[in-house]
């Protein structure tokens, strides 16, 4: 599986962006996938995921405001961030895994494929 992450940009406090994650190989519609985001000297941080069955779970930081949705057709996951503030910050990843089990989907270490990264920059 390759991930190509998409979509970052500059944003002021208070904006919108839509991250897209598009997937190849047939079976990456049965992969858990994930955004995990990195900010400057700061450790990759969970921000959110989609189990198989297509629930989806956020970080404490970015519910109701980040929503995540899966378009199998077009093999994409998409994280649409409204509300932003500059904690927001980051570069944003997509992870996928397939053998994932559902205690470690917050844990980074536990994802065997990851994009390339977007950066999102939020101004105040």
């Amino acid at each position: 599986v390759q991930l190509q992450a998409s979509g970052g940009g500059l944003v002021q406090a208070g904006g919108s962006l839509r991250l897209s994650c598009a997937g190849s190989g047939r079976s990456f519609r049965t992969y858990v996938v994930a955004w995990f985001r990195q900010a400057p000297g700061k450790d990759r941080e969970f921000v959110a995921r989609i189990w198989r069955n297509g629930n989806i779970a956020y970080t404490d930081s970015v519910k109701g405001r980040f929503a995540m949705s899966r378009h199998n057709t077009k093999k994409t996951v998409v994280l649409q961030m409204n509300g932003l503030t500059p904690e927001d910050t980051a570069v944003y990843y997509c992870a996928a895994d397939a053998r994932i089990i559902l205690s470690s989907t917050w844990s980074a270490h536990a994802y065997d494929y990851w994009g390339q990264g977007t950066l999102v920059t939020v101004s105040s």
